[in-house]
């Protein structure tokens, strides 16, 4: 028992002056640009403003696959985002994402910039514009992207739920971290299930969804995501553990998470990428 009283919320909610965390620094209630900046462009018609997050994951490693794969037309440079500073609200970047997250695409390929926002829908433009990594096939297809907009959808109750809670929050509170630990397993156990029976996530064909869910729940199986694997007592699920370490085994798969990385070992933090050599 605590003798500190319970929350009551008012009628109406107003910011507080102080909400503590990691991230309480770039918190706001209301969207648009704080400051007037534009955005670097390289000399690739693909342009990624991002960081190396498990969102920002998603994409580079679809771009490296891509390259491995021998799509020459999807080189592309990769442009640091500093969420911590607050550079996801600039002007320039507020153009290509409206919501001011990251990662970011502007594809000036064509005659008019197209921009891509939300790393699920820039997987999927990715693979359309290509013709790579999605099946062709209407069940096949539709099979990868069901995954797809599941990590989509599933995603934020790990991310912003389960390690907001665990990891950032400046105060360990046992009802939320044991409502989202509940909610992070039964997702385990859904994939878990799946991959028993399946090579990757969708089928036997490696997709975007394996290169959606990996830099998650890869990433949280393999011990490398919060440090909260024994916590959540990651070895019960050996199906999703067998598939992390093959997907994460992917040369591509390495490259890709290490562009716009600038945490962890300094050997594989490449900032910034505007081309192959950046990562050799």
């Amino acid at each position: 028992m605590t003798d500190k009283p319970s929350y009551v919320p008012p009628k109406v909610w107003t910011p507080p002056q102080s909400n503590g965390g990691m991230f309480a620094n770039i918190n706001r209630p209301v969207a648009g640009p704080t400051h007037e900046a534009e955005l670097p462009v390289g000399k690739h018609p693909l342009q990624l403003y991002s960081l190396a997050t498990p969102n920002g994951q998603k994409v580079t490693i679809m771009l490296e696959e891509l390259l491995a794969a021998g799509y020459r037309e999807a080189e592309y440079d990769a442009w640091l985002i500093k969420i911590n500073e607050g550079a996801q609200f600039s002007s320039g970047f507020v153009e290509v994402n409206p919501n001011s997250k990251i990662p970011a695409l502007l594809d000036r390929s064509g005659d008019q910039p197209v921009r891509v926002f939300e790393s699920g829908s820039i997987l999927l433009y990715l693979a359309d514009k290509f013709g790579a990594f999605l099946p062709k096939a209407v069940a096949a297809r539709t099979e990868a992207l069901n995954w797809l907009f599941w990590q989509m959808g599933s995603g934020p109750l790990l991310g912003g739920g389960f390690g907001h809670f665990y990891a950032y929050a400046p105060e360990k509170l046992e009802y939320p971290i044991d409502r989202y630990a509940m909610e992070v397993k039964r997702q385990l156990d859904v994939l878990d299930r799946q991959l028993a029976e399946h090579r990757f996530v969708a089928g036997d064909e490696y997709t975007i969804a394996d290169m959606a869910i990996w830099p998650w729940y890869g990433n949280l199986v393999l011990g490398e995501l919060y440090e909260a694997g024994e916590f959540l007592s990651v070895h019960e699920y050996k199906h999703v553990r067998r598939w992390a370490e093959e997907v994460g085994a992917r040369p591509a798969v390495k490259r890709g998470r290490r562009v716009n990385k600038v945490r962890g070992n300094p050997e594989e933090q490449v900032p910034e990428r505007h081309s192959a050599a950046d990562l050799d």
